[in-house]
């Protein structure tokens, strides 16, 4: 199986990069919003698990509590439909469909979820979110990996600029990719 879609599975089957030392531990909680509703990706470390992944988005359901986004006090639990399309915004649609849940005492700021039918587990961290929760910067506990995700499909020039400061602040010194998006 190769994957070829989002955030998640990317980081799972990666090659190694250039590293950082460690990701930074989450410093704050993370809405339970963060958990539900579309994701777009805007930047990511390049790695062989997304080559060539255009229009990249995730889109989380929860798991129980009805739907609610408040789902986080009852089950933790969510699944994932991610989606890619295969070399331009208008390529053909690769989606991988994961579970995942909300680790236990992290503020919601820590996730797991499973691959390959539960033989892979990954986890990961939200390290920062927009007040409005706009954008959200999540990265693979090692430090290797980054992506800024943002709500809508494109954001602003400067608040861009400002999300690829922040992770350049939380310690992530590598080459950015930001894939085209529909």
């Amino acid at each position: 199986m190769r994957p070829v879609t989002a955030i998640a599975v990317a980081a799972l089957l990666a090659v190694a990069s250039a590293a950082s030392a460690a990701a930074p531990p989450p410093a704050r909680a993370v809405p339970a919003a963060f958990y539900s509703g579309r994701w777009y990706e805007i930047a990511r470390v390049p790695n062989l698990g997304q080559r060539d992944c255009q229009a990249p988005r995730s889109e989380f359901t929860p798991i129980g509590g009805g739907g609610d986004v408040a789902f986080i006090s009852t089950t933790g639990e969510f699944v994932v439909r991610q989606i890619c399309r295969k070399g331009s915004a208008d390529g053909p649609a690769k989606v991988i469909s994961t579970k995942g849940r909300v680790l236990p005492g992290s503020r919601n700021a820590r996730f797991e979820m499973v691959f390959l039918g539960g033989v892979k587990t990954q986890e990961y961290w939200v390290l920062d979110t927009a007040a409005d929760g706009g954008w959200a910067i999540m990265a693979t506990p090692g430090g290797n990996y980054v992506w800024l995700l943002s709500r809508r499909p494109s954001m602003s020039e400067a608040a861009r600029a400002a999300a690829v400061a922040r992770i350049r602040a939380l310690g992530y010194g590598q080459t950015l990719e930001f894939p085209a998006q529909g």
